[in-house]
C-alpha cells in the first residue's frame, strides 16, 4: 500500500486523474471569499501566501463553538426516543406520531447541498448563523408546541438548521485544519456528536420524570444563544466585495437544488411510512419513493450533462473522477446505514428482550458511543502519523461488520459481561471509521472544491442513515409478521403484526402478559432481533469489499486553503 505517485504527465498511476494541486482562487472560490477567525472583517488578497495553520485563541473559541453545534443538533436526534411517547400523548399526535423523528430527519438531508452551495459564494459565516439560528427558532416552537401540526412544523424548521449547521461544521474545519491533521478534529466533533446520539435518549427520560418534555427542547434556548454569540463574535469570513447580490444569486445551482430537494424529500418521505404507516407495497409508499428516484436520477443528469448551463453546480461530477472518491462515497452510505442500524435497534433488544427500562436502556448503549470514540482517536492519530487509510477502512469495517452480526447471537440469558463486550467490538470498529471517511473523500480533490465535496459527502452520509432505519425496520416488522403466529393469543399476535412489534417494544408491553404468552412474546422479539442483525453483516461486508479497492492518496500537510486563520495584526 502506497500513496499516490505522480507521473511527468500530471497522471497517477493507477489512470485516475490526480487532484489538481494549484489552490488559485476560482469560480468556486472567489477571490476574497475566505474564512478569517478574528475580529474584525477583511479582504484577502488572492495573491498572498495560503494561511499557516494557528492554533491561537480564536481557533480555540470556533472549535468549542462547533462543539456546541453537534452536541445540540445529536442530542435531537434522538432525544425523542424516550420523550416521544409523552409528546404523542400530550399532543394527541397517534397518527402523525412518526413525523416528530421523520420531519427532523428529511429536511435535514434535503437542505444540506444547498447550504453547501450558498457558503461557497457567501461565504461561511453568515450561512452558519443562520442555520444556528434556525436551529434555536425550530427548538423554541417544539418546546412551546400546542398541537401535532406545530410540533411538525417546529421540527422541521430545527432539522433544516441542524442539517445546514453541522455539514458547514465541517466545511468551517476543512477550512482551519490541514487535512492531515484534519482527522484529530474531526474525531472531537464526530465524538461529541456520538455522545449527543447516547445521552439524548437519557435526557429525554430525566426530563419526562422530573420536569417536562418541552425542556428536551428548550434546553437547546440557551445553549444555543451562547452558540450563536460565540460564532458572531470570533467567525469572521471574507467575501467577494466586487459582486452584486444578484451576481452572487445567478452562481448558485437552482435548478439543481429544486431537484435534488424534491427527489430526497419524496424518497425520505416514502421510507419514513414504509413498512409502519404503509406497506411496503402500497401506493402510498411506492409512488412518492419511485418519484423520488426520478428527482435523484433528474438531478445526477443534470449535474452531468448541465455544465454549460449552470455557472457552479451542486455536485459537480468532477467529484467522482478518482475512484477513492467514488468507493469512499458508496462505503459512506452503507457505513451509516449500520451506524443507525445499531443505534436503533440495539435499544430495542435491552427493551423488548432483556427488559430494561427506556432510561436504563440509554446506559447499556453507551458502550456503542464510549468506545467508539476510542476507535476514532486512535485511527485519527494512526491518519495523521502515516498519512495512510485504506487498510484503517478495510479492518475497521471488517470488525464493525463482524459484531454486529454477533449481536445476533444475544438471547433472553445474554449475560452484561457478554453484551457490553459485543458493543466494545462493534463500536471499536465502527469508530475507526466514523472520522476518516471524509479526509478521504476530501484528498483527490481540490481545496477550491472543499465545500461541494463536504456538502456532498455529508448528504450521503445523513441519506445512509435514513436508509439505516427504514431497512432494518421493514426487515423487523417482516419477521415479527411470520413469527406472531407462534403466539397462542392471537389478540396479542395481532398486536405485534402490521408494524405494531417496534410500537409495543417495551418492557411494560411485555409484562403486561402472564405465562405462557409472555415467553412467546420474548421469543418472537429475539428471533426477530437476530435477523435483523445477522441481515447487517450484508451492507457492511459490502463496504468493506468497497473500501478494498481505494488507493491511498497523499493528505495534504500544509494549510493550502483560500479559507484559512490570520493573525489578528494583519487585518
Amino acid at each position: 500500500m502506497s500513496t499516490t505517485e505522480i507521473s511527468a504527465e500530471g497522471r497517477s498511476t493507477d489512470g485516475q486523474p490526480d487532484p489538481p494541486t494549484s489552490h488559485a482562487l476560482t469560480k468556486d472560490a472567489p477571490a476574497g471569499d475566505s474564512t478569517i477567525l478574528t475580529n474584525g472583517e477583511s479582504q484577502q488578497d488572492p495573491k498572498q501566501e495560503s494561511p499557516a495553520f494557528q492554533r491561537n485563541f480564536s481557533f480555540w473559541v470556533v472549535i468549542v463553538a462547533l462543539c456546541g453545534v453537534m452536541v445540540m443538533a445529536s442530542l435531537e436526534n434522538t432525544v425523542v426516543v424516550t420523550s416521544g411517547p409523552v409528546i404523542v400523548a400530550d399532543l394527541m399526535m397517534v397518527d402523525t406520531y412518526i413525523w416528530i423523528s421523520n420531519a427532523f430527519f428529511v429536511t435535514s438531508a434535503a437542505v444540506q447541498p444547498l447550504f453547501g452551495q450558498i457558503c461557497d459564494v457567501f461565504g461561511r459565516r453568515w450561512p452558519m448563523l443562520f442555520a444556528t439560528s434556525l436551529f434555536i427558532l425550530g427548538s423554541g416552537i417544539c418546546g412551546g408546541a400546542t398541537n401535532g401540526s406545530m410540533m411538525i412544523a417546529g421540527r422541521a424548521i430545527q432539522g433544516s438548521g441542524s442539517g445546514g449547521a453541522v455539514m458547514l461544521a465541517h466545511i468551517i474545519l476543512a477550512d482551519i485544519v490541514p487535512l492531515r491533521q484534519r482527522g484529530y478534529y474531526l474525531a472531537i466533533l464526530l465524538s461529541i456528536f456520538g455522545i449527543g446520539l447516547a445521552v439524548g435518549p437519557i435526557v429525554g427520560g430525566a426530563f419526562v420524570d422530573h420536569a417536562t418534555w418541552r425542556w428536551a427542547f428548550y434546553v437547546n434556548l440557551p445553549f444555543g444563544g451562547l452558540t450563536l454569540v460565540l460564532l458572531y463574535l470570533f467567525l469572521h469570513v471574507n467575501y467577494d466585495r466586487g459582486t452584486t447580490v444578484l451576481q452572487k444569486l445567478r452562481r448558485i445551482d437552482w435548478l439543481g437544488n429544486a431537484l435534488i430537494m424534491a427527489g430526497t424529500v419524496s424518497m425520505l418521505y416514502a421510507l419514513a411510512g414504509a413498512g409502519v404507516l404503509h406497506p411496503w407495497s402500497s401506493w402510498e409508499t411506492l409512488v412518492p419513493l419511485l418519484l423520488g428516484l426520478l428527482g435523484l436520477l433528474l438531478f445526477a443528469a443534470w449535474e452531468t450533462y448541465g455544465q454549460r448551463l449552470a455557472a457552479d453546480l451542486v455536485m459537480p461530477p468532477h467529484l467522482f473522477h478518482h475512484r477513492t472518491s467514488w468507493t469512499v462515497a458508496v462505503g459512506t452510505f452503507f457505513h451509516w446505514m449500520l451506524v443507525y442500524w445499531s443505534l436503533y435497534f440495539v435499544p430495542v433488544y435491552f427493551q423488548a428482550v432483556l427488559l430494561y427500562s427506556a432510561q436504563y436502556t440509554g446506559v447499556a448503549i453507551l458502550p456503542l458511543t464510549l468506545v467508539s470514540i476510542v476507535g476514532s482517536i486512535l485511527a485519527a492519530m494512526a491518519v495523521s502519523r502515516w498519512g495512510r487509510f485504506k487498510l484503517i477502512h478495510i479492518v475497521g469495517e471488517t470488525v464493525f461488520a463482524v459484531g454486529m452480526g454477533l449481536f445476533g447471537l444475544m438471547g433472553r440469558t445474554t449475560t452484561v459481561a457478554e453484551w457490553v463486550l459485543l458493543q466494545c467490538l462493534s463500536a471499536l470498529g465502527g469508530g475507526m471509521i466514523l472520522d476518516t471517511l471524509l479526509p478521504a473523500f476530501q484528498a483527490p480533490v481540490s481545496e477550491s472544491d472543499q465545500a461541494a465535496a463536504t456538502s456532498t459527502w455529508t448528504f450521503i452520509r445523513t441519506i445512509g442513515g435514513v436508509w439505516g432505519v427504514a431497512v432494518p425496520a421493514t426487515i423487523f416488522n417482516n419477521r415479527i409478521d411470520q413469527l406472531a403466529r407462534r403466539i397462542s393469543d392471537p389478540a396479542v399476535a395481532q398486536l405485534l403484526m402490521g408494524g405494531g412489534g417496534y410500537e409495543h417494544a417495551t418492557a411494560a408491553f411485555v409484562n403486561s402478559f402472564d405465562e405462557p404468552v409472555r415467553g412467546q412474546v420474548l421469543d418472537v422479539y429475539r428471533d426477530a432481533m437476530r435477523l435483523v442483525f445477522l441481515s447487517s453483516v450484508a451492507f457492511g461486508g459490502a463496504a468493506a469489499l468497497l473500501f478494498s479497492l481505494e488507493k491511498d492518496v497523499k493528505l495534504r500537510e500544509e494549510l493550502e486553503t483560500d479559507y484559512g486563520l490570520r493573525d489578528k495584526e494583519k487585518n
